[in-house]
């Protein structure tokens, strides 16, 4: 399998996303981007008051981390990105941006990633454990109540796409180890 240009750690909130794309991309010497510093004051404000993001409220988000990720690939920087991506569509924006063209196979995301290939890594898990990280997280503008919204949603990767699952049961050493082995 040809080397990846962007890892994508995608799941619920709450499923290790950050954690997991910040170890990744150090031991990888990788880029790292975090999508949830890219939403809108907006998007911050409606799920702080417990509101669930819309498509449209997602869609410019998603286009904008397609334009970084585009940009990073172009230059020949390998990066990893962490971002809910919780539908087919969304990481489907992501891979081409925001055209209604659909997505046919991995020779199109290459093109639309200029030469680079996207490994998805998602991060799955119980709703039950993922509340209870929730709940402990401090500072963060996603209430736990919103995680309901978010399974609701949720369309784990499948063939044609090119993923890994992984549980979120694991510890961050064996998480970040299982990933390491499907990049050899």
């Amino acid at each position: 399998m040809e080397a990846p240009g962007v890892l994508l750690v995608m799941g619920v909130s709450g499923s290790g996303k950050s954690t997991v794309g910040a170890l990744l991309a150090s031991k990888l010497g990788w880029k790292f981007y975090d999508a949830d510093d890219y939403h809108s004051e907006e998007n911050r404000i409606k799920m702080a008051k417990g509101v669930p993001l819309s498509d449209q409220d997602r869609i410019p988000w998603l286009c904008t981390l397609h334009d970084i990720l585009l940009r990073d690939v172009a230059l020949g920087q390998p990066v990893v990105l962490a971002c809910s991506a919780l539908k087919k569509t969304y990481r489907n924006i992501l891979i081409r941006g925001g055209s209604d063209a659909p997505l046919k196979s991995d020779d199109s995301a290459k093109e639309s990633l200029a030469g680079g290939k996207l490994l998805v890594v998602y991060l799955c898990g119980s709703f039950d454990i993922i509340y209870g990280r929730l709940l402990q997280r401090k500072g963060h503008f996603m209430p736990p109540e919103l995680l309901q919204s978010q399974f609701s949603i949720l369309e784990p990767p499948s063939a044609p796409e090119n993923f890994i699952q992984v549980s979120v049961d694991k510890g961050l050493p064996e998480i970040a180890a299982a990933v390491m082995e499907a990049l050899k």
